[in-house]
């Protein structure tokens, strides 16, 4: 025979059992998990001065000089190859090397500006009263050549005079003077661009 406190544990132990079974967790392919909605993907910028590397490997790839600087892209070119002395009118042979700019320039949105300079030796004719005023007309001329003949709008093109006051080299010796003689094209960073950037 069974004891009577045998037969309270059986029923003790069965009634835990359905217990337990009754408070169990349910399978967890049963459980619903809220997924977070994925964020929306940013786009990939372009890396900045993107203009300016592409305008620089065009213009070398054509055997141009180009210097990546501050203020933007910098192409100097000596009056040797635009002007006569003293003069503001663009040499013929001067054109295709423009053309050539001109073209990297139009592939772009950035802003241009052409920054006229000069050495020291004092100009006096009949139309230049000194090299300050020398240097503006011969900025004015590239602007009116990219713009009329190339096709490069007025609204992004802007002139800049410095005469003999930036010079690229010392001014006591006849190479040094050349090189100061230049005017310097510059496609301009846009963090530079618009009125009274520098």
């Amino acid at each position: 025979m069974v004891s009577y406190v045998d037969i309270l544990t059986i029923i003790l132990i069965f009634f835990v059992v359905v217990a337990a079974k009754s408070v169990a967790v349910p399978p967890a392919h049963a459980v619903a998990v809220p997924v977070p909605p994925t964020p929306p993907q940013k786009k990939a910028e372009e890396p900045p001065r993107t203009n300016l590397i592409r305008a620089r490997s065009r213009l070398e790839d054509q055997g141009l000089e180009a210097k990546l600087e501050a203020q933007g892209l910098v192409i100097s070119l000596p009056q040797v190859v635009l002007f006569s002395p003293g003069a503001d009118m663009v040499s013929p042979e001067a054109l295709p090397t423009i053309g050539q700019i001109a073209e990297a320039i139009r592939d772009i949105p950035n802003e241009v500006r052409l920054v006229g300079h000069a050495d020291t030796v004092p100009i006096h004719n009949r139309r230049f009263h000194s090299n300050w005023e020398l240097s503006m007309a011969r900025s004015q001329r590239i602007l009116e050549l990219l713009s009329s003949r190339f096709g490069i709008s007025e609204a992004r093109l802007s002139i800049a005079s410095y005469g003999p006051y930036r010079p690229a080299a010392p001014n006591d010796t006849e190479d040094g003077r050349a090189s100061n003689r230049r005017v310097e094209i510059v496609i301009l960073d846009e963090n530079h661009a618009g009125p009274g950037a520098d």
